[in-house]
């Protein structure tokens, strides 16, 4: 027979066990109740992310789906562009400018022959080349800014003085909220007709470094803005629009000049009569025609 101090030794043992299993348990309880909430938590974490990255995909297929491209409509001049975020760059004149003007054979030949103008060292004094441009719907007068664009003011003073304009078509006229120019210098009316020859950007491309994000956004040209025209970069030639609007386009076109007021007037008449067909892109409604430009 256990004695009375067995039974509670054994009674003890029998708590302490008991005691143990409790506390195994309530620490197993514990356990799955620290799972399940990182479980829990993992699930909600990704489907947030799930969701993140499903708006995400619905707003890129929106915005691809979405968006209107505009293919150039005739080659050598700009095309339509995305609103304005700024005006042109101020001017810091590089420390080698006119230094070296270059102007290679173009792999088009020359719409109409004329020689390459002077390569070289051009002076960039005077600062300002006047110019006068007769046409059949009116005179326009023309600063051409030396200071800032020598080596294109000499190509465009060369083509002038050696009568490349004379007796050739204005061809396009765009007349797009973004866009409003006239253009020229294509003796073949084609809008793909050049010199023979090919320059490099000056002003306001120059302001920028190789290969900037900047160059891709679109910047005013000024209404009363002359510049050149171009298939891409260091490829100016003859053709050259005439700003009537303050137009958005990136910074890739030279700047190199201005249209005065009277000149202003006559692009205002070509612009009210329109493009030839309705629309607000191809050849004017009014013929315009290049009689000469004169510098004085």
């Amino acid at each position: 027979m256990p004695t009375n101090e067995q039974r509670r030794a054994t009674a003890k043992r029998k708590l302490e066990r008991q005691l143990e299993r409790r506390a195994q348990q309530e620490k197993r309880q514990r356990l799955f109740v620290v799972i399940g909430g990182v479980v829990a938590i993992a699930v909600a974490a990704a489907l947030i992310v799930t969701f993140v990255l499903t708006n995400k995909d619905s707003k890129d297929t929106k915005t691809a789906s979405g968006a209107t491209s505009t293919a150039p409509v005739e080659a050598g001049g700009p095309s339509t562009s995305p609103p304005a975020t700024g005006g042109l760059p101020p001017f810091k004149a590089a420390a080698n400018l006119g230094a070296n003007c270059q102007y290679p054979a173009s792999p088009e030949p020359a719409a109409k022959k004329v020689d390459a103008p002077h390569s070289g060292k051009v002076p960039t004094d005077p600062p300002t080349v006047t110019a006068s441009m007769s046409t059949n719907q009116g005179n326009l007068g023309l600063v051409l800014d030396n200071a800032k664009t020598p080596c294109t003011v000499n190509s465009f003073a060369s083509l002038a003085q050696k009568g490349y304009f004379n007796d050739t078509p204005c061809h396009r006229l765009t007349t797009s909220p973004s866009l409003s120019v006239l253009q020229c210098g294509d003796p073949t009316g084609s809008g793909t007709g050049g010199p023979g020859y090919q320059f490099a950007n000056e002003y306001p491309t120059d302001q920028y470094p190789a290969n900037d994000p900047a160059l891709q956004q679109p910047v005013t040209y000024p209404r009363g803005t002359l510049a050149m025209a171009n298939a891409g970069p260091g490829t100016n030639g003859s053709q050259f629009f005439l700003v009537y609007k303050d137009s958005q386009l990136p910074p890739n076109y030279t700047a190199f000049g201005t249209v005065d007021a009277t000149g202003l007037a006559t692009l205002d008449k070509i612009a009210a009569a329109g493009v030839a067909g309705g629309g607000q892109d191809g050849k004017p409604a009014t013929d315009v025609r290049i009689k000469s430009i004169l510098l004085d």
